[in-house]
């Protein structure tokens, strides 16, 4: 069975392996727009191998960030992928922050998390000596990672197990066939039985190119970071989290050690003017007439105009930036603070003006696709990738199935 993977970072390649391994007959060919594979999400990142503290417990999302933490760090440890558990800590700095807190530990715990513990502001300060706050919540299984690297070993593994990567092939359009497609790229024709969409930004569009009605959509909102100057890493020995404020949607402002060195500040979360707007000024007019024209954009705005605000007045102004990083680390300055790297990130909302919460997989006969997988996707890419792949297993054994019985009850070519 031939199968097309459409996108080419972590989810993708993950994917294209899981696939490789779980169906030793399958022809597997990706496609990916870039002339290099995993340059959008999968590494304009913080590089945290995030374990599930976050999320409903039960849902895809946890469960997938539970798994993922331990296959991504045991692949890593296995391929010699540089990595570090340094830990994290998510302070409360306000009282109204307490209680959830205490909730998010309990969510932590309903997930699975092994030693978590609270620590009182002496045992905070002993870990972070320059981070104030009421409580902390310590985190011992989060870390970070070179993504970068995880990239490359993936491309290099599905093409010593027969996986076909192709780069600089833009898709154009899917057309289905009688039995099976027909993907036309950039650089010629594919004819698969079965799509498998992990296009990430792009992933409505290869969605509606598929035949999908676009109901949700991928409004890119770009997260920018600034850097700690090299004689102010001190003041940061682990990964440093906020509560997360149950009006704001993102997690807001916090400290990343870098795995290649240096600590990075961030992110923000602002409307970008292109799915792949990395800097301020970067406008695609289809992207952000596509947005604006979006009902559920201007919902959300309406449900969220303060935050909003916040966030854009943030992105131009570094006294307010340094501002919100205070509230953790009180002796940090604008001064301390130099240009980071900036990602986007690929979240689907819904025509409500709601973020869509969980990953998102969409299953027909022919063709699955991942129409929402934001962060932690990175670090679950190869639970997910494993998660398709049994998905796909069992959706091709049961229309060979079918195909079988047509066959022994009709004769001629089933076209299930």
């Amino acid at each position: 069975m031939k199968f097309a993977i459409i996108g080419g970072g972590l989810v993708g390649l993950a994917t294209a392996l899981k696939l490789l391994r779980t169906l030793p007959s399958a022809r597997v060919t990706l496609l990916e727009k870039e002339a290099a594979f995993g340059r959008h999400q999968s590494t304009h990142n913080s590089g945290v191998l995030h374990a599930g503290l976050y999320y409903r417990p039960g849902s895809l999302k946890a469960r997938m960030a539970i798994e993922g933490i331990r296959e991504m760090t045991a692949f890593c440890r296995d391929h010699g992928v540089k990595h570090e558990i340094c830990g994290k800590v998510v302070v409360a700095t306000r009282p109204e922050e307490i209680p959830r807190l205490e909730a998010l530990q309990q969510r932590g715990q309903a997930n699975g998390l092994a030693g978590l513990r609270w620590l009182n502001p002496g045992e905070l300060q002993e870990r972070e000596p320059h981070t104030a706050g009421l409580a902390a919540l310590l985190v011992p299984q989060e870390g970070i990672v070179d993504y970068g690297a995880v990239v490359d070993k993936l491309v290099e593994l599905n093409r010593l197990e027969g996986g076909e990567l192709h780069a600089s092939a833009r898709v154009l359009s899917c057309v289905r066939r009688e039995r099976g497609w027909l993907i036309t790229h950039a650089a010629g024709e594919l004819e698969a039985d079965f799509i498998i969409n992990c296009a990430g930004l792009h992933c409505d569009r290869v969605s509606q190119l598929a035949g999908e009605e676009r109901r949700t959509r991928i409004v890119p909102f770009r997260g920018e970071y600034y850097e700690l100057r090299p004689e102010r890493r001190h003041l940061v020995r682990h990964l440093i989290y906020p509560v997360p404020d149950p009006q704001f949607p993102f997690l807001g402002v916090h400290f990343t050690r870098m795995i290649r060195g240096g600590v990075e500040a961030g992110p923000n979360a602002v409307l970008a003017m292109a799915r792949e707007g990395y800097t301020k000024t970067k406008l695609v007019p289809g992207d952000l007439l596509d947005a604006l024209t979006f009902g559920g954009l201007w919902r959300f705005l309406g449900k969220h105009r303060r935050m909003c605000w916040q966030e854009f007045r943030q992105s131009l102004s570094k006294r307010l930036f340094c501002s919100a990083l205070q509230r953790l680390v009180p002796a940090i300055t604008e001064d301390d603070l130099i240009p980071g790297v900036a990602g986007v990130r690929a979240q689907a909302m819904t025509p409500e003006g709601e973020l869509v919460q969980d990953f998102d997989l969409i299953e027909r006969a022919d063709a699955l696709h991942v129409l929402n997988a934001p962060s932690p996707a990175a670090t679950a890419s190869l639970a997910i990738g494993g998660e398709i792949a049994k998905r796909v297993a069992l959706v091709t054994a049961a229309g060979e199935t079918r195909c079988r019985t047509h066959d022994e009850n009709h004769g001629g070519e089933c076209r299930a």
